[in-house]
C-alpha cells in the first residue's frame, strides 16, 4: 500500500472501530438494563417482525449501496438516482407490510403482531432516507463523522429504551428506542452531510449502477432471508421466550464478530477498491487484513465461549440461561464470519458479482440441513448443524476468491493458524474455573458464584493471550499491537491535558 493509503487505511480502521464499539458499548449496557426490565417473550415479538423488515431492507438498498462506492466516478445524478429509488421502495414495502400485519399475526398465531408491525415497520422508511448519506460518507472514508452520529443515536435510543421500559411499556418500549434512534440517526446524517437530493431520476445512472447492483441485491436477498429463515423456525416451532433467547445470544455474539466483521468491510472496500486493477498490492492488503482480523476475532470469540455462562448470570440473570447455551455454540459459527466477509470482499472489489451471487445459491442449499434438524430435531442441533456448514460455506468462498489474487484457501489457512491456537490456549485456560466447579461442585448455587468465577476468567484469559503473544511476536499481534497502542497512548495524553 501506499503511504497515504495507509494513513487513510488506520484512520478509517481507527474510526471505524470507535464508532462500532461506541455503538455496541451503549447498545450493550442498555441491553443489559431492558434485559432485567423485559422478558425473553418481548424480545422474541419484536424479533418475529424484524424477520421481514430486515429482508425489506435488503429489496430497498438494491445493492446500490456498494455500486455507489465501487464506482470511481460517481455523479451528482448517480446519488439523485439512488436516493429516489430507497425512498419510493421503502413507501411501497411500507404500504405491504401494513397491509400483511394481519396475516403475519395469523402466522404465528400472535394477534398483538398487528399493531407492532404496522408501527416498528415505520423504520424502512426513516432508514432509506438516510441510505445514500450514509453511502457518501462511507465513500470519502469519513467514519469520524458518523462515529459522532452513532454515539448520539445510541445515547437517545438508549435514554427513550430504558425510560418506556421503566414504565411498563414491555415489548413497546424496544420498538420506541429502534424508531427514535432511527430518526436521529437519519436527522444528524443530513446535518452533517451538506448533501440534498434533487428530483432528478437519471435511467442511465440507474441501468449502470443496477448493472451490478442486482447482482448484489439478489445475493444479498438471498442470504438475508436464509438467515431470518433461522428465527422464523424457531418463532413459529417453539415459544417466542425461545427465539428471545435466541436473539440475546446472538447479541452477545455480535458485539463481537459483527463489530470486526463490520470494521473490516466498511473500510476495506472502499479503500482497496482505489487500487483493484493491481493485483500485487490488493493481494498484500487482502493478506494483512486476514492474519490481523482473525487474531483479533478467533481471541474474542473463544473467550467468549469460554466465559459465557457465569457472564450471562452476571450480566442479565437466571432467566437468560438458556441463552448462554445458545451462545457457546454460536461463538464457533460467529469466528468464521469475517473469513466470510474477507472472501467476499474480494469479489466485490473484483467486479465479481456473477459468482458472489453463485456462491450465495449453492450456500444455501446445502444449508437446507440445519433448519430440518431444527424443525425437526432440536434448536441445538440447528445451531451445531451450522457451525459445520460455516465450515464448508468458508472453503467454498476460498475456493472462488482466493484464484482471483493467488491467495488459495490453503495459503489462508496457512496464515491463520498461527492466531487459531495462540487465541485458544488462553481461552482453554480462562475455561478451566468453569469446568472445575462443575465437575467438583456440581455446579451447584451457580449465580452466586458467578460474580466471582467471570473476572477470575477475564483475568486469566487476558493475561495469558498477553504474555503468550508477547513471547512469540507473531507479525499480525505485532501489527494490531502497532495500532491500538499509539491510539491508546493519545487517549490517555489527551485525558491527562483536560
Amino acid at each position: 500500500m501506499s503511504e497515504s493509503l495507509k494513513d487513510k487505511t488506520v484512520k478509517g480502521v481507527g474510526w471505524s472501530a470507535v464508532d462500532n464499539v461506541a455503538g455496541y458499548a451503549v447498545t450493550f449496557v442498555v441491553g443489559i438494563i431492558l434485559a432485567r426490565l423485559l422478558s425473553p417473550a418481548d424480545y422474541g415479538l419484536l424479533g418475529l417482525i424484524g424477520i421481514f423488515t430486515t429482508i425489506c431492507g435488503c429489496f430497498i438498498n438494491a445493492g446500490f449501496g456498494s455500486a455507489l462506492i465501487r464506482k470511481k466516478d460517481v455523479t451528482d445524478d448517480d446519488y439523485n438516482t439512488v436516493f429516489i429509488f430507497n425512498l419510493g421502495m421503502s413507501i411501497l414495502l411500507y404500504g405491504v407490510m401494513f397491509i400483511c400485519a394481519p396475516l403475519i399475526a395469523k402466522f404465528f398465531e400472535r394477534q398483538e403482531l398487528i399493531a407492532l408491525t404496522r408501527v416498528s415497520s415505520l423504520g424502512l422508511i426513516i432508514g432509506a432516507l438516510a441510505m445514500v448519506q450514509r453511502t457518501r460518507l462511507t465513500k470519502q472514508i469519513d467514519f469520524k463523522t458518523q462515529t459522532k452520529i452513532t454515539i448520539i443515536s445510541s445515547i437517545v435510543r438508549g435514554i427513550v429504551g430504558i425510560t418506556t421500559a421503566f414504565i411498563g411499556w414491555g415489548v413497546w418500549a424496544l420498538v420506541a428506542q429502534e424508531l427514535v434512534g432511527n430518526i436521529t440517526s437519519t436527522c444528524l446524517l443530513w446535518f452533517y452531510n451538506k448533501w440534498f437530493p434533487r428530483i432528478s431520476f437519471s435511467m442511465t445512472s440507474f441501468h449502470e449502477l443496477f448493472g451490478y447492483g442486482s447482482k448484489m441485491l439478489v445475493s444479498n436477498i438471498i442470504d438475508t432471508t436464509w438467515g431470518q429463515t433461522y428465527q422464523m423456525v424457531i418463532g413459529k416451532c417453539y415459544a417466542p421466550a425461545v427465539l428471545g433467547q435466541y436473539t440475546r445470544a446472538t447479541m452477545f455474539s455480535n458485539i463481537l464478530s459483527s463489530n470486526v466483521t463490520g470494521v473490516v468491510q466498511r473500510v476495506s472496500f472502499p479503500v482497496l477498491s482505489q487500487i483493484q486493477d493491481d493485483r500485487t498490492r490488493l493481494k498484500d492488503g487482502y493478506r494483512r487484513i486476514i492474519r490481523s482480523t482473525m487474531l483479533i476475532t478467533f481471541a474474542s470469540m473463544l473467550m467468549l465461549a469460554a466465559v459465557s455462562k457465569p457472564m450471562i448470570l452476571v450480566l442479565i440473570g437466571e432467566k437468560w440461561l438458556q441463552s448462554a447455551t445458545f451462545l457457546q455454540i454460536i461463538c464457533f459459527s460467529g469466528m468464521l464470519y469475517p473469513l466470510h466477509a474477507i472472501n467476499l470482499n474480494m469479489l466485490q472489489v473484483q467486479g465479481r458479482s456473477d459468482l458472489f451471487l453463485k456462491l450465495e445459491i449453492i450456500k444455501k442449499i446445502i444449508a437446507i440441513g440445519p433448519l430440518l434438524l431444527g424443525i425437526f430435531v432440536s434448536i441445538y442441533w440447528m445451531l451445531i448443524g451450522s457451525v459445520f456448514i460455516g465450515f464448508i460455506s468458508y472453503y467454498l468462498n476460498a475456493y472462488y476468491s482466493g484464484p482471483l489474487l493467488n491467495y488459495s484457501i490453503r495459503n489462508q489457512i496457512k496464515d491463520i493458524m498461527p492466531s487459531f491456537f495462540l487465541a485458544l490456549i488462553p481461552a482453554l485456560i480462562a475455561f478451566i474455573p468453569v469446568l472445575i466447579y462443575d465437575v467438583v461442585w456440581n455446579g451447584e448455587n451457580w449465580i452466586q458464584v458467578a460474580k466471582f468465577i467471570f473476572p477470575l476468567q477475564l483475568i486469566l484469559g487476558i493475561t495469558f493471550f498477553i504474555v503468550l503473544n508477547e513471547k512469540i511476536k507473531t507479525s499480525e499481534y505485532l501489527e494490531v499491537k502497532g495500532i491500538i497502542v499509539p491510539a491508546l497512548r493519545k487517549i490517555i495524553s489527551k485525558i491527562r491535558k483536560n
